[in-house]
């Protein structure tokens, strides 16, 4: 008996280092695709066409094909897809580093558009892709549907890739369509989230006007509830490095804390079962306007960095694994004998999403064009079609949801599950690809770029020393002028337009929603939380003298 155990536990200790053995090599052939996507990026990052997710996806494509044939067409990825590796580790460092660096005067300044294309455009999309594919879906046999896979059908492909827009668009040179379309992308991604989980939550079988009413008021409670608790999350780190200040004896403390915070709210919001795309993107948001100015010069460089870095291996890191895991030969060995009923679905879809982005866009666009008074910041027609066509990519969001909703019962088992995946699969890598490649050429022939240059310029300065930051702050401190946004990219030199920005100046009205919120966080936040110009005062720490500097400073313009 004893040989025999002895014997069982070296058979079973073999086979455990094999499998570890086996993921140590899947890793390190992982890790070097990254370092592959990374170097290919920087050699095509002049490209009009190109970008880094479109690079991961081709990169992940061709090393499944390379899997393939290497394994006899049993498998085409390195690792196994998890929906929790995905909104757990990778999703976070994505969302919080867009809010970290949005230009906030913009996305402020847009608020109310954003969060009108975030919420009621995707419930106004939701609402056609759902009826769409409950009309049309009847009329093939692709299996047993019901009423809640139509409706999580409606929420998977309401979700933009907000990722993505991060690469076709730029922040600096479309300030106005990159804070609306990824302003939107995040708020529309955290409310297809909020209605499929609802979806999955609620009986369908029942519904009145009861269930409605319930759903909505949960809609608004999630909405409202996620956001606080980012804003709260962030107001803490704030708060605790402002009075600690960890930078004195050590800078690691404070960047450590900034980034478990920043998590930390992230891990709290699922656990209470809220948004938490929305509540690491508001995180990110109050971090950047208190938290960043409270710790020490190296530390900021250090943060900024770290959050960048993170979020740019992340993102890379999800379109590598979509790309191979498109080639799956398990999602598609249902739909294989019937190829033309698996395309005829994928173009259903597809044209449900360019439709239910085009319903909403322009209807929404135009009511918010009458209620904004300067000619600048309304949407032109052609600003309409650039935001239609950002926002129809759909990503690992959409993967994500698709695996959660049609996998539970085994995709390999049930036709119209492997349908529904394989669909999904082939709408995300057309719209990536074809949408995404087009969207950098489309900018370019509809919004030349010395157009966007003397927009940013006028509107939003990206240096403190730029003469329009004089201008258009009125000796209030602009979110736009803080450290984050120094080092941004620099456009280079180009020629300030004075009367412009005299007329600006002259048009803006004094008495703005933004200057009682900026008289209200000079007065009450600043003071408890910190932020620009109220650093901690701590005898002989190195951001003693620039806080006296800044104070005198802001003191010096106001008069």
């Amino acid at each position: 008996m004893a040989v025999d155990a002895s014997s069982i536990a070296t058979e079973s200790m073999g086979i455990l280092m094999s499998s570890d053995h086996k993921s140590v090599v899947s890793m390190n052939l992982f890790v070097a695709l990254l370092c592959a996507c990374i170097l290919l990026g920087h050699l095509l990052e002049e490209s009009r066409w190109m970008n880094e997710s479109i690079t991961a996806l081709a990169i992940g494509l061709c090393t499944g094909v390379v899997i393939l044939l290497t394994t006899g067409g049993k498998s085409s990825h390195l690792l196994v897809f998890s929906e929790d590796l995905f909104f757990i580790y990778l999703l976070p460092p994505i969302i919080f580093n867009a809010g970290f660096q949005v230009k906030k005067k913009q996305f402020f300044r847009n608020f109310m558009t954003i969060m009108t294309f975030g919420a009621a455009g995707t419930l106004i999309s939701f609402s056609i892709i759902s009826l769409g594919a409950m009309h049309f879906f009847h009329k093939f046999n692709i299996g047993s549907l019901k009423i809640g896979d139509y409706l999580a059908l409606g929420a998977i492909f309401s979700a933009t890739d907000s990722v993505c827009t991060l690469q076709v668009l730029n922040q600096d040179e479309t300030p106005l369509l990159y804070s609306l379309v990824f302003g939107e992308g995040v708020v529309n991604d955290a409310t297809s989230i909020v209605l499929f989980n609802a979806i999955q939550s609620f009986d369908l079988s029942n519904i009145n006007t009861s269930t409605a009413l319930q759903f909505f008021g949960n809609f608004l409670y999630l909405f409202a509830a996620s956001t606080m608790l980012g804003v709260a999350a962030g107001l803490l780190s704030a708060y605790i490095i402002k009075k600690l200040y960890f930078g004195r004896h050590s800078t690691d403390r404070e960047v450590a804390l900034m980034i478990l915070m920043a998590y930390f709210s992230y891990i709290l919001s699922e656990l209470f079962y809220l948004s938490a795309i929305l509540t690491v993107f508001f995180c990110g948001i109050v971090m950047s306007h208190y938290t960043w100015h409270n710790v020490t010069e190296s530390s900021r460089v250090t943060t900024k960095h770290t959050f960048a870095t993170l979020s740019f291996v992340a993102e890379i890191f999800i379109f590598l694994y979509v790309g191979m895991d498109a080639l799956d030969i398990d999602k598609w060995r249902f739909v294989s004998d019937s190829p033309g009923k698996s395309i005829a679905v994928s173009s259903i879809l597809l044209a449900l999403v360019l439709v239910g982005r085009a319903a909403f866009v322009f209807p929404l666009s135009f009511l918010s064009n009458l209620t904004k008074k300067s000619p600048q910041d309304k949407l032109s027609l052609k600003e309409q079609v650039t935001v239609w066509w950002a926002g129809l990519m759909r990503g690992s969001v959409s993967m994500a949801l698709a695996y959660n909703q049609f996998r539970s019962s085994g995709h390999t088992d049930l036709r119209a599950n492997a349908t529904m995946i394989t669909s999904t699969i082939t709408v995300v890598l057309f719209s990536t690809v074809v949408f995404g490649l087009m969207t950098k050429p489309l900018v370019r022939i509809l919004l030349p770029v010395s157009k966007h240059v003397s927009s940013m310029i006028s509107s939003e300065p990206s240096s403190p020393k730029s003469i329009t930051a004089s201008l258009l702050s009125n000796g209030q401190d602009s979110e736009v002028n803080r450290g984050v946004e120094d080092s941004e990219a620099n456009i280079g030199p180009v020629d300030i337009p004075r009367p412009t920005s005299l007329r600006m100046l002259l048009g803006a009205s004094s008495h703005t929603v933004h200057h009682y919120w900026r008289r209200f966080d000079n007065a009450f936040m600043r003071p408890v939380f910190g932020g620009r110009g109220f650093v901690p005062v701590v005898p002989g720490s190195p951001v003693e003298e620039i806080g006296h500097h800044w104070r005198r400073e802001g003191t010096n313009t106001r008069v």
